[in-house]
């Protein structure tokens, strides 16, 4: 008799392996990315997670650079500067969202 599981993947994990190999693939600027996210889909087991997956890099990233830009130069000037970093993120991350949904779509 042949058992049959659901291996359903975690954001966690998918969300682990886009930064690691967006991190390890930086110097092939649309396909590491878009690799990384498609990887991480097929992690995440599903388009809903890997979407999530894709997007909690991004957000944690700039919320971080917002706070730091608020916190170490002038709270006006920081605001701006992290708004703006913000977008760049959002716009640089497109690449490992489509990455992100052909893998989950695959992998259900």
């Amino acid at each position: 008799m042949r058992e049959t599981t659901t291996n359903r993947g975690s954001i966690g994990s998918a969300t682990l392996w886009m930064i690691g190999l967006s991190i390890l693939l930086f110097w092939l600027p649309p396909f590491g990315p878009l690799i990384a996210g498609f990887v991480g889909g097929r992690k995440a087991g599903g388009v809903g997670p890997a979407v999530i997956a894709a997007i909690i890099p991004a957000l944690l990233v700039a919320v971080l650079l917002f706070i730091l830009a608020t916190l170490a130069a002038l709270p006006i000037v920081g605001a701006i500067v992290g708004a703006g970093v913000f977008f760049v993120i959002l716009l640089e991350s497109v690449p490992l969202l489509i990455g992100a949904i052909v893998g989950g779509a695959l992998a259900d």
